[in-house]
Order: C-alpha cells, then structure tokens, then sequence
C-alpha cells in the first residue's frame, strides 16, 4: 500500500489578494449664505451632483458587465470541461482524473498532483492489516507541513497540510449514505486514532457542482485530538457522495489539519469540490475503492 505520509515537498500557494477598497464618496459642497453667489454655487452643486450620479451608473454598470464577464467565462470554462475534462475549470489551477471512476477535479496551482494510480489512505492503529479509508488519484497541499521521527527509530513521518482524492463506494446505498459514512472516517482515520469521541459531523447537504453533478456533502471535524506529537493536532474531512456516468457511487473526499498556520480554510475547500465533475467512462469493472 502506498505510504500515505511521505511525499516530496512542492511549494504552497500563497493568500488571495483582497479585494481593493471602494472609493470614498465625493465631499458634499458647502453652500455658504450671500445673495449674488447663490445661484453660481446652486449650479455647481447641480452640475456635481449630475457628475456624480453618472458615475455612479457608470460604475453600476461596470459591476453588472463584470459580473456578466465573470458568468460567461464561467459557462465558457464548464463548456470546455464538458468537452475535454483535462481543461480546469478555474484558469491556472490543475486538473486531477480519476480514470478509474470516470472523475475530475480541480486544485490551486500550488498543490502536488500525483498519479492515478496511487492509492493514499489510512491503518488500523490496532491493526496494520486493516485499511480503515482511502482514495486514488490523490493530490496533496504542503506534503512536508510538518515532519517527525515519532518512534525514534530514524524513519521520518511526513504530515501533510491537505489532502483531496476520489474514492468508489460499493455497499453505500445513496450519495448522502457515502457522505455519512466517510466523513467522521476520514477524521478518525487520520487525526484521532484510537478516540472516536472527538469526531463530530453535520447531517448531509444536498449540492450541485458547476458542471451540473448532483449529489450530497457532509462535513466533519474533530476536537481534542490526542497529542502524541508535535505533528499531531485536529483535523475536518468534507466528503461529497455522487454517481459517476455508469451509474457506481462515488465520493469526492478532502481531509486537512485544522487550527494551525496556513490550514485550508472552508471556502477553498468548495471552490474545489465545486469543480467536481465525470470525466467519461469509468476503468474499473465495478465499485471498489
């Protein structure tokens, strides 16, 4: 099986911008009293206001022919994809195919985009035998986040940052039933092994992708995780049950550290799994992981 904790570094990307400031509104002018003076003063007061109101269409417009742009490439992007799923949705990130599923998502540039084949998941700490999750396909963020030798033995553990992959779902019964049951998984599996208590979920949310797949998420987190290490900590897992084109439950799962420098915060998370979409027929002779 795959280690899932060592893995080369890549470089992480880096805050969004925010957004520039509106400008300040144009000062009222001061109409001072005197009788030959009103009538210039009133006119200029007239003629700012009648600049000013056509500005402010103007920038009304502006927004409403930029929010215009911003749909049509949006429609432009998922058109594409639609087409030839390798396209990202969203300019400059990468795009992950799970040819094994028949699926495909996006990530942010800075993350590390693995092979198809490459199988990332979770043990049993009571058990090395037993593969409590996992997924194909992987891609990870800040590989090398934080590095340890915990039994002191010289092997060096590598935790990861974020991690977001996709998985079949055989024996789940809908896409909310996957959502339900993977999500605390994904929590325990890798940041609070042996303690499920810590582990907490929300109930399933209905969702539709940009390219139109239907399906449900569910979100989990943890609370007091236990400590063994400095790397160790609490972490959230979103998972996104769905149907691929042959019809086989499939589940889009991220998982991440919380609390700490740097984590994936929540509305990152969407935007990437709002890139899910089919990428044709699946390889794979029927569910499976």
């Amino acid at each position: 099986m795959h280690n899932p904790y060592h893995q080369p570094s890549h470089p992480g990307g880096g805050p969004y911008p925010p957004p520039p400031f509106p400008p300040p509104p144009f000062p009222a002018p001061h109409e001072p009293g005197g009788g030959g003076r009103r009538t210039s003063r009133r006119r200029l007061v007239v003629g700012i206001c009648a600049l000013t109101a056509l500005a402010v269409a103007a920038a009304a417009t502006g927004v409403v022919l930029g929010v215009r742009e911003n749909r049509d490439r949006t429609r432009a992007a998922v058109a594409a994809s639609a087409a030839d799923p390798t396209k990202p949705l969203v300019a400059g990130w990468k795009t992950v195919i799970n040819p094994t599923h028949g699926t495909a998502f996006d990530v942010p540039p800075g993350w590390e985009v693995l092979e198809p084949q490459v199988f990332s998941g979770y043990e049993d700490s009571k058990d090395r035998e037993k593969v409590l999750i996992g997924h194909t396909a992987p891609a990870f963020y800040k590989s090398q986040w934080c590095s340890i030798d915990a039994n002191g033995d010289g092997q060096v553990t590598d935790v990861r940052l974020g991690n977001v992959g996709t998985k079949g779902a055989g024996g789940a019964k809908d896409p909310a039933d996957i959502a339900v049951k993977e999500a605390p998984t994904w929590v325990y599996a890798a940041y609070t092994q042996p303690d499920k208590s810590v582990v907490k979920a929300d109930g399933p949310v209905e969702y539709t992708t940009k390219s139109g797949v239907k399906g449900s998420y569910v979100k989990a987190r943890s609370s007091g995780a236990p400590r063994p290490h400095r790397c160790a900590g609490d972490g959230q897992a979103v998972v996104f049950g769905f149907k691929n084109s042959r019809g086989d439950l499939v589940s889009w799962d991220f998982y991440g550290r919380t609390g700490v420098p740097g984590a994936v915060d929540d509305a990152l998370i969407m935007r990437i799994l709002s890139t899910v979409r089919l990428a044709g027929d699946p390889k794979d002779p029927g569910p499976g992981p």
